[in-house]
């Protein structure tokens, strides 16, 4: 204890230093089960992704796949090459999740040490410095990116925006080739590091007299940083657009009329040049989809004000978010509205306040023939970089500019939890430094760490499995229906328990009586309980909801078929049929009851993909 304690008292985080200690505490909060299996997402983007594992695509075809290996023209959008070649040289040694989430571990062990290398460039204050890698390595709100596999993008993201941010220590002419490489690095990791451009450029200017006293060059330093990012951003859209190119949706196909506000038309034409590849809508996932725009602001606000007081106090993490447990706001002002709103806007007015604060404060200190400055200088600084970091890090992902196929997840805060390591940082440093109840302050600290880590500790055992990864978010959010029908599987397929399955399963359908899904795999679970004339009612109300999934249709079908009902329910089936012409129900219901015999129920090509079971042919 001894050891450890000169460790960290006698020795300044510089990354090699902090390297060692991150990744040790890194693996003891992160790490997942040996023997957890495919959860969630990570059955889609390893299991069933054919550019991992399938056969027939050679390594440089992760430049023309999605992050889902799906070419352009099948793409649900995020295009991420870094991810999938990383996932396709561990395939070769293994196909464990485990050993792909080690990945994310072992590069936030990384990037926390980065995050102290440069807190003590910044401010030469050797506590701060730990305590603001500590604050960004333990923060529990950050389990779903290092122990879940998909979160693989957001880390080396987050890697990406941090390796910049450290190159602006670099000679000046090394600088920008150092700030293009990081984020190119980022780009082809996760979209969202398009937030580098406005926060490498203010890091660049407001660090510049820390980082270089003597001649810090502030305005050019700034110049070549925001140059060097614009580059970066360049280069990744025109070669995403050239090996990757996709349709543009209908509402880009054109530009605005002169006519629309400056700022709409703006933002109109940008996303027309990024030819960012189509994102899914889906009110389930995201129910700001139906809402009007100062609704769908409303909802964002509530959700961004409940995303910082988890990064704070985190006493509920879970995997899923979804409809109805984050619904569309009924009125546009309720208190936490207006929280999130004060919450996004002020944090960086008062940023920009401290950094001149710092400016004025460094112009008096140099005129009075001293560069080694104070702290009030060094602490503005990390303070005005952290307060701006934060909101305009997560604003991407906030669904205001854009509409995203998900509400809220907790990875969308890994590039915001920088800004609040370095806040969090300060303020502990000015209260363990502070003389009135120093014992007091070692508590309400070590109380903070203590908890997050508690709480980043108990959300990756959620990773055991599938059943208890949906068992822990069912609990967690008992109001979104995602959450019970995808435990109500896990129990099916894991316990075998077809009533218990049942039961769960409509609660999904009383949480969400217009979802499709829970409705066909309602009819599905009495279908496999031999029971094929009950479930029939609840299969042809999933029809009527969603006569374009076949994947719903063809699971629904091919039960029936398999428990020799389709016959018994011809007539309706058909009728169905005629309701919705050139629908997939048209189709895949026709073609059961005129060629079922031929194909043994629904063509092959059709069939869903089973659980646990790779791409398809």
């Amino acid at each position: 204890m001894d050891w450890v304690r000169r460790y960290f008292t006698e020795q300044d985080p510089t990354f090699w230093v902090a390297l060692t200690p991150a990744i040790v505490v890194s693996a003891l909060l992160f790490v997942r089960s040996p023997l957890s299996n495919y959860i969630f997402d990570e059955q889609e983007a390893l299991l069933a992704n054919p550019y991992v594992n399938g056969e027939g695509l050679g390594w440089l075809d992760a430049f023309r796949r999605d992050f889902w290996g799906l070419p352009p023209d099948r793409s649900i959008g995020s295009y991420r090459p870094l991810p999938d070649l990383i996932w396709r040289a561990l395939w070769q040694l293994s196909h464990a999740s485990w050993l792909h989430h080690w990945v994310n571990v072992l590069l936030h062990g990384v990037n926390a040490a980065i995050v102290a290398g440069i807190t003590l460039a910044v401010t030469r204050r050797r506590g701060v410095a730990w305590l603001s890698g500590a604050a960004f390595l333990t923060a529990a709100v950050l389990t779903e990116a290092v122990t879940g596999v998909v979160g693989i993008a957001d880390v080396l993201g987050g890697l990406g925006v941090l390796l910049a941010v450290a190159a602006l220590r670099t000679r000046m002419w090394v600088m920008p080739f150092a700030v293009f490489g990081a984020l190119t690095i980022g780009f082809f990791s996760k979209e969202s590091v398009l937030v580098a451009l406005p926060l490498v450029a203010w890091c660049a200017l407001v660090f510049a007299p820390l980082m270089f006293r003597e001649r810090p060059h502030r305005v050019w330093r700034t110049l070549l940083a925001l140059v060097a990012s614009v580059a970066a951003l360049v280069f990744y859209t025109y070669f995403r657009r050239h090996f990757f190119p996709v349709t543009l949706p209908p509402e880009f196909a054109e530009p605005l009329p002169q006519s629309a506000p400056l700022a709409k038309r703006a933002m109109h034409d940008f996303l027309r040049w990024f030819q960012q590849p189509r994102l899914p809508h889906d009110a389930m996932n995201n129910p700001l989809v139906d809402a009007d725009f100062p609704h769908r602001v409303a909802g964002a606000l509530r959700v961004y004000f409940r995303g910082v007081m988890q990064v704070l106090f985190p006493l509920r993490l879970s995997g899923d978010y979804s409809f109805p447990q984050e619904p569309a706001p009924s009125r546009v002002v309720f208190p936490e509205s207006v929280l999130g709103g004060l919450l996004l806007l002020g944090p960086p007015l008062l940023g920009i306040g401290l950094w001149i604060r710092a400016l004025v404060v460094e112009r008096r200190e140099r005129r009075g023939g001293t560069t080694d400055f104070s702290q009030k200088v060094s602490s503005a600084a990390l303070l005005a970089v952290g307060l701006v970091w934060l909101p305009v890090a997560y604003f991407p992902h906030s669904n205001i500019p854009v509409l995203l196929p998900t509400v809220r997840a907790e990875r969308f805060w890994y590039l915001p939890v920088i800004g609040s390591a370095w806040i969090l940082a300060i303020a502990f440093g000015k209260l363990l430094e502070g003389r009135r109840f120093p014992r007091a302050a070692v508590f309400v600290v070590a109380l903070f760490f203590g908890f997050q880590g508690i709480r980043a500790r108990m959300h990756a055992l959620d990773y055991s499995d599938d059943l208890a990864f949906w068992r822990a978010t069912r609990d967690a959010v008992p109001n979104s229906a995602k959450a019970h029908l995808n435990y109500s599987v896990m129990v099916g397929a894991h316990l075998g328990d077809l009533p218990k399955r049942l039961a769960i399963n409509g609660r999904a359908i009383e949480l969400a009586p217009k979802w499709p899904m829970a409705h066909i795999y309602y009819g599905d679970t009495l279908c496999r309980m031999n029971k094929p004339d009950q479930a029939w009612p609840h299969y042809a109300r999933g029809f009527d909801l969603a006569p374009n999934d076949p994947n719903l249709i063809s699971l629904a079908l091919q039960c029936l078929w398999d428990h020799h009902a389709i016959e018994r329910h011809r007539d309706a089936l058909l009728k169905l049929a005629g309701e919705h012409p050139g629908s997939w129900i048209a189709y895949l219901g026709t073609e059961i009851v005129y060629r079922g015999k031929e194909h043994g129920g629904v063509e092959k090509k059709y069939r869903p993909r089973g659980y646990d079971e790779g791409p398809k042919d």
